[in-house]
């Protein structure tokens, strides 16, 4: 049975980001678990450093949930079951130094936009355990 949709508050704490976001360039997050569903709505509140306990630099307007791709990240890649729908990526599990991760990153807003780097992005706000974790991919 499917749920009517909800609307989150989502803090962004990633500096390189929060601009990007809030001008409409930058239109997808990753974020730990498996509860957001298409139709949902998503606004951000940025902040200078941890959520609650730095100074807040403004919110975004909500914006409508068009993708919601169910991922897992372990600390040496991205696994993805099936094909993507994004022309020409085919990915089960990648490293992340990899043209699928890559994109992704670009995607993502990550400064220098690379796997690589997403990868160092994500760790530092996770504690990611050896078998991973659950995430999903937003975009609207």
């Amino acid at each position: 049975m499917s749920r009517s949709p909800r609307k989150w508050n989502l803090p962004l704490t990633y500096q390189p980001k929060i601009a990007r976001v809030a001008s409409g360039e930058i239109r997808q997050t990753i974020r730990p678990g498996l509860k957001y569903r298409v139709g949902d709505q998503v606004s951000f509140h940025g902040w200078e450093g941890l959520p609650y306990r730095s100074r807040w630099t403004g919110r975004t307007p909500y914006f409508r949930l068009t993708e919601c791709k169910e991922i897992r990240i372990y600390p040496d890649g991205v696994r993805r079951s099936g094909r993507s729908d994004e022309p020409g990526l085919i990915w089960r599990h990648c490293c992340w130094i990899s043209p699928t991760v890559d994109h992704l990153a670009i995607l993502d807003g990550i400064d220098p936009p690379t796997g690589q780097e997403l990868g160092r992005v994500l760790m530092e706000m996770h504690d990611l355990p050896d078998d991973g974790m659950d995430f999903q991919i937003l975009r609207w």
